[in-house]
């Protein structure tokens, strides 16, 4: 059955990626509900409603759910129990068990490798017992996860050795963990891919990401990788969507060792920073294959219509007052989307610059460029100038 136009969607979330896909849903004659703590949020600001409840009141996601054609996710970490409850009474895409087993790195790691995924070797440790027996089978150096509730690094603690790890679970308060092995990495890569109701799958290809203080800080397509590595996280990214009976866009974050070594790192059941890119670089993005495949529309075509990148705006951007947009907006091959954030914090996603070129080098050469113009210094002789990152 097809969603049609005029249909109402709802989202659980209200960051810039439902932001970006309320645009999309827009743009096609859709309506949007969003449902989030916060007031004035960045999707709720596009919205035609905006719903302030926390995600584990389930009554509120209930009600919430009854009034729109079909509910999706911006956000993952959304309890199981409201997931539940959307379902019980509307369409919800993703589907509850995609979620439950992205939020939790454990049951990740555990359904990847049951699945016959490569992931890093991992332990889990959720007792003093289990933290020896993880000292045991995981090889420092290492990190020490919460098994839920990280992101952008946070909930996570680097053990250099296997003395460390007591003081390390301490750091996470003896919280549920997970304890991974650190990779001798080459590069990271992720793969996002587009299921539809019935089984049609795409995908965008590979991009390649680099971060900064465990917040990705730049994203380049396509990546430089070889095609053997390409086809290989391309065929992981499609099997684990067919498991999953997956309907909508997901990414999976990959490690590129240095001996070739591909290994599935996380799962995002929803549209991902690195696809930012797609809204201007693909001839269809992201959030609008979301949009696509959770209605029951036929898929938008994923071709990159040029080489592209990205690079986050963080609120540190700010520290010394307004960003030069003018500057930033004198380059005319780059695009600029801001995420109406009210109160720039540092390490908070505020924005993202693309831009388009030739090649990829030069794509990436040239969005760090324009973010580099967007930061200005006050000097000791009271006039501005630019300095780079």
């Amino acid at each position: 059955m097809i969603i049609a136009p005029g249909s109402t969607i709802g989202i659980l979330g209200g960051g810039q990626l439902g932001r970006m896909f309320a645009m999309a849903a827009r743009r096609l004659g859709y309506r949007v509900h969003t449902l989030a703590p916060d007031h004035d949020t960045p999707t709720g600001q596009i919205a035609d409603v905006e719903i302030n409840a926390s995600y584990d009141d389930v009554d509120a996601v209930r009600r919430f759910a009854q009034g729109v054609s079909v509910v999706t996710f911006e956000f993952e970490n959304v309890s199981a129990a409201a997931a539940a409850a959307a379902e019980e009474v509307a369409i919800v895409r993703p589907n509850g068990r995609s979620l439950a087993i992205a939020q939790h790195r454990i049951r990740e790691k555990t359904f990847l490798m049951e699945l016959g995924v490569p992931v890093t070797p991992f332990a889990p440790v959720r007792s003093a017992a289990e933290l020896s027996a993880a000292a045991r089978r995981v090889s420092c150096p290492a990190v020490l996860k919460t098994a839920s509730f990280g992101y952008d690094g946070k909930g996570q603690v680097a053990v250099a050795t296997a003395d460390a790890l007591p003081a390390a679970w301490e750091a996470l308060e003896r919280r549920e963990a997970i304890l991974e092995a650190f990779i001798d990495l080459d590069r990271e890569i992720s793969v996002i891919g587009v299921r539809g109701v019935t089984g049609e799958w795409s995908h965008f290809g590979p991009f390649e990401n680099a971060h900064a203080c465990h917040i990705l800080d730049i994203s380049v397509a396509p990546a430089d990788v070889g095609t053997e590595i390409a086809s290989a996280a391309i065929d992981i990214t499609r099997t684990v969507m067919h498991a999953l009976d997956y309907v909508g866009i997901l990414c999976v974050e990959f490690f590129v060792a240095r001996d070739g070594t591909l290994m599935a790192n996380e799962l995002a059941p929803r549209p991902h920073n690195s696809g930012h890119l797609t809204f201007d670089a693909c001839r269809t993005s992201q959030f609008e294959q979301q949009l696509r495949a959770i209605c029951g529309l036929p898929l938008g075509s994923p071709e990159l219509l040029q080489p592209a990148a990205m690079a986050n705006l963080l609120g540190d951007i700010w520290e010394r007052g307004e960003p030069d947009w003018a500057a930033a907006l004198a380059f005319p091959d780059v695009k600029l989307h801001l995420y109406g954030k009210s109160a720039p914090r540092p390490g908070r996603k505020m924005g993202h610059l693309t831009a388009l070129a030739a090649t990829p080098a030069k794509a990436r050469a040239r969005v760090i460029a324009a973010r580099n113009v967007l930061r200005h210094v006050v000097s000791d002789k009271g006039h501005e100038s630019h300095k780079d990152r």
